[in-house]
């Protein structure tokens, strides 16, 4: 591209119009001026990659050694870089030329030393891969001084490393195939790498892998892309620009996530910041299956191989800029054409493989009007690839019609054809005529739908079908009637009668409907009014619940000439409403009576667990009782509590659970608290108690069978000892001197469990100020919760709540235990021995 200029001089030329041309050429110049700096850009990375290759010198250095060369030979820094570049192979004398222009370079190295075939992206077996030459290249007669051979014998295995690197990357094409290339010779000693990642950085901070080596598909598609987040060591190699070295396993897997599965398949890895201009762009990877640490020699390699991938990523990314700007000018400029276009039409671009064959095409421009078989309209379509969105187009005579006409240039016309699509499940029909021309190296596609209105009528019978309704016209001044076909199968009429008219339809209405539906109709023939009115014929099948929308048209004078409506299919919806209120009146009759139930069943639990106003006093000691229903307002729990002086002086205490909710676990509870007082009160033990409770439960009279947990203790205030037993129940808290503890059970089985239970006995002396608490589970428990939280939180509430004071309410510490929705009845007994000068004020027994 040129710049262009207006004249002045022209006096046919409006001020305006010159004005407007200077502007244009003005910003053309940049243009080609910004294209030319970053191509020359370009040029000088890599160039300076390649001395930096050969010699082993620093970026600052190769810079000073290509200004001096054309200093020396009178030439341009930019005919330099492209001389040393052309050494690189067969060293052809490169002339002056311009600056947009880069001389032809080939892939093959000096003596067939490529380790690339012709074919871009095959590797060629590690046997194919020659040596690099031994002997220095001749010189250069367009370059006075000597060249920077890094096959000099003086110098180091690294920089021959280096040099044969540097010659093999100034082919790269893209950077999947400097991937590749680094890979094939870092493979060998001493690097000894087995595969190679190329990271660049993204607007939004992110990382996209953009060349990968030896990682194999499917972590590179795991790893294309890697959002800002912490912890990956790519992203901390672009944010502080230093390299990473990853060479203890176990101390990088805690502190990075590492590519691969199982992270431990590369157990050494470098990441290195890759520089363009100043600015750290990309993250070069190198990772091993060595598992042995990156030697000094091998880093300081490593650390020169990263700057010669910056140029040939800048030469990769400036030569794709020129064909993408090329490409997008080309397309707007058609897109500006499409603009003022009706119909549809779309501009495809090839895209071709390495070897030239057109792989799919691209939609780089789209007319307004244009819209395909999934409902893609206009610049939707922009940027879509053909195959991807139509992959039954490969292969068909549509496919081969494009390639004939971007071979040849002949336009290619289809007849009328079927297309078949699936989208998202759905198959789409639809019937084409299509026509595709050649413009430029690409195609211009214009298409017409033959089928619009018959797919318009598809989709109104679906609708009809699905919702279960049909429309109906009748013409009144005609005195016609049209239905559609699901007006048939609603009012189950034979399709060979013809539909009828608003006088015969009341005929079918069932008579307790016909009085509201014929005034209706009335109103809606004499005043115009729109009619929606429910009403039930009776068919083969059965009732039917139908419904009917209509309204009138009327001519000039306001008579009514013409009826439209629809009729629908309501039976389904009514039947379900039906069953809806049935369920809902017989829920709320069960609800009703588990009401009942749950109230004869509260004021049973009342009448025989009455709960003392106060505290207890019993012999020494002074017992507070408290017992909470749960929030469920239709059950009723067996929880209970007794505490009884004795004739002897000792005190009985217990504390049960019944399993199960509603009258029979209030009734259990009642049999197993009168029974246990009645036994001990007679002389039995603690544990002949239990067996014999045991017992009552297993052979119940009345058929139902049921469970138990009881504590059952018997206080000697003489010796102030408590000796105790229990049947599966949590063991007692002990509170004292602001410690606590749960005693240690005796043994003991559910009552209810087995017919031959074992039952302990065990003893736990009360100190003055000590608390013991007396519970059920219903305190501790809660759902999707480990029972030992549950004991844990019991014991430090009390810890807190009855450590130090001593006012005899235990509402304080029910409150911190019961904080959320209780789901349980809650027992509570606090058996406490008053320290001297506490007052015992309060009631006897219950």
């Amino acid at each position: 591209m040129t710049t262009e200029s207006v004249r002045d001089e022209d006096p046919a030329t409006l001020p305006a119009v010159v004005a407007l041309g200077k502007v244009v050429a003005k910003l053309r110049a940049d243009n080609e001026r910004l294209e030319r700096q970053a191509s020359t850009t370009a040029v000088l990375e890599r160039a300076k990659g390649v001395l930096m290759a050969r010699s082993g010198c620093s970026a600052p250095a190769a810079y000073e050694e290509l200004t001096r060369r054309a200093a020396a030979g009178s030439r341009t820094l930019t005919e330099e870089c492209w001389i040393v570049l052309g050494e690189i192979h067969q060293r052809p004398t490169v002339p002056a030329a311009r600056e947009d222009e880069r001389p032809p370079v080939t892939t093959d190295a000096p003596g067939g030393g490529s380790v690339f075939d012709s074919t871009r992206g095959t590797r060629r077996a590690a046997t194919d891969v020659p040596s690099p030459p031994s002997r220095p290249n001749p010189p250069n007669p367009s370059n006075p001084s000597p060249p920077l051979n890094a096959s000099n014998p003086s110098n180091p295995p690294e920089t021959i490393t280096l040099g044969a690197l540097g010659e093999a990357l100034a082919g790269v094409t893209d950077p999947h195939d400097l991937a590749w290339r680094l890979l094939d010779h870092l493979a060998a000693a001493p690097v000894q790498a087995d595969a190679v990642m190329l990271y660049t950085r993204t607007g939004d901070s992110a990382l996209e892998l953009s060349g990968h080596a030896g990682v194999g598909a499917t972590v590179a598609t795991q790893w294309r892309h890697v959002p800002p987040v912490a912890g990956v060591a790519a992203l901390d190699v672009i944010r502080r620009g230093e390299p990473v070295w990853l060479e203890d396993h176990q101390h990088d897997i805690e502190h990075y996530h590492l590519i691969g599965e199982p992270a431990s398949r590369w157990p050494t890895r470098a990441w290195l910041p890759v520089v363009t201009g100043g600015t750290v762009t990309a993250a070069l990877g190198v990772l091993r299956t060595t598992d042995a640490p990156f030697e000094p020699a091998v880093r300081e390699l490593l650390r020169q191989v990263a700057p010669l991938c910056a140029g040939s990523l800048s030469m990769i990314g400036a030569s794709r800029a020129r064909t993408d700007d090329r490409t997008d000018r080309t397309a707007q400029r058609v897109q500006a054409v499409f603009d003022a276009l009706p119909g549809a039409a779309v501009l495809l671009t090839p895209l071709r493989s390495a070897a030239g064959q057109v792989e799919d095409f691209r939609v780089d421009a789209a007319a307004p009007g244009s819209v395909d078989v999934a409902g893609r309209q206009g610049r939707q379509l922009v940027g879509a690839r053909l195959l991807e969105c139509y992959p039954t187009v490969a292969g068909s005579s549509v496919w081969n019609g494009y390639l004939d006409t971007l071979r040849t240039g002949v336009v290619f016309e289809t007849g009328s054809f079927p297309y078949q699509e699936v989208t998202a499940g759905v198959r789409q029909h639809s019937t084409y005529r299509l026509r595709a021309a050649k413009l430029d190296d690409r195609l211009v596609i214009t298409w017409a739908c033959e089928d619009e209105a018959d797919r318009q009528r598809q989709l109104l019978a679906d609708l009809q079908r699905v919702g279960n309704l049909g429309w109906a016209d009748w013409n009144l001044a005609a005195d016609t009637v049209t239905w559609s076909p699901q007006v048939y199968d609603i009012l189950d009429r034979d399709r060979s009668l013809g539909p009828m008219s608003l006088e015969e339809l009341p005929s079918r209405l069932l008579p307790e409907d016909l009085p509201a539906f014929a005034r209706e109709l009335r109103e809606l023939l004499g005043r115009g009014t729109p009619l929606d009115h429910p009403f039930r014929i009776r068919t083969a099948a059965g009732v039917r619940h139908l419904r009917m929308v209509a309204e009138v048209v009327p001519d000039a004078d306001g008579t009514p000439v013409e009826v439209h409506g629809f009729v629908q299919d309501l039976t389904a919806r009514r039947r379900a409403e039906l069953a809806l209120t049935e369920s809902q009146q017989a829920v709320q009759a069960q609800r009703n009576v588990l009401e009942a139930e749950r109230t004869v069943a509260a004021r049973l639990q009342h009448a025989l667990l009455p709960l003392p106003g106060q505290s207890l006093n019993l012999a020494d000691l002074r017992v507070d009782v408290a017992y909470l229903p749960s929030h469920d307002d239709l059950n009723v729990g067996g929880d209970w509590y007794s505490a009884l002086e004795m004739p002897d002086g000792s005190v009985l205490f217990a504390v049960g659970d019944v399993a199960g909710h509603g009258i029979d676990a209030v009734a259990t509870m009642a049999q197993l608290r009168f029974t246990a007082k009645g036994m001990v009160f007679t002389g039995s033990s603690l544990t002949g108690a239990l067996h014999r409770l045991n017992t009552l439960l297993l052979h119940a009279h009345d058929g139902h069978h049921s469970t138990a947990t009881m504590v059952l203790g018997r206080y000697d205030p003489a010796r102030r000892c408590l000796t105790w037993a229990q049947a599966g129940h949590p063991p007692p808290l002990l509170v004292r001197q602001g410690k606590t503890d749960y005693l240690a059970p005796p043994e003991g089985m559910l009552l209810g469990a087995t017919p031959q239970p074992h039952y302990g006995e065990a003893e736990c002396r009360i100190e003055p100020g000590d608390h013991l608490l007396l519970y059920t589970d219903g305190l501790i428990e809660r759902p999707c919760e480990h029972l030992d939280e549950g004991f844990d939180r019991f014991a430090e509430a009390a810890r807190r709540e009855l450590g130090e004071a001593d006012d005899g309410s235990l509402q304080p510490l029910l409150d911190r235990l019961l904080s959320g929705r209780q789901r349980d009845d809650v027992c509570l007994l606090d058996v406490h021995l008053p320290l001297e000068g506490e007052g015992q004020e309060g009631e006897g027994r219950s």
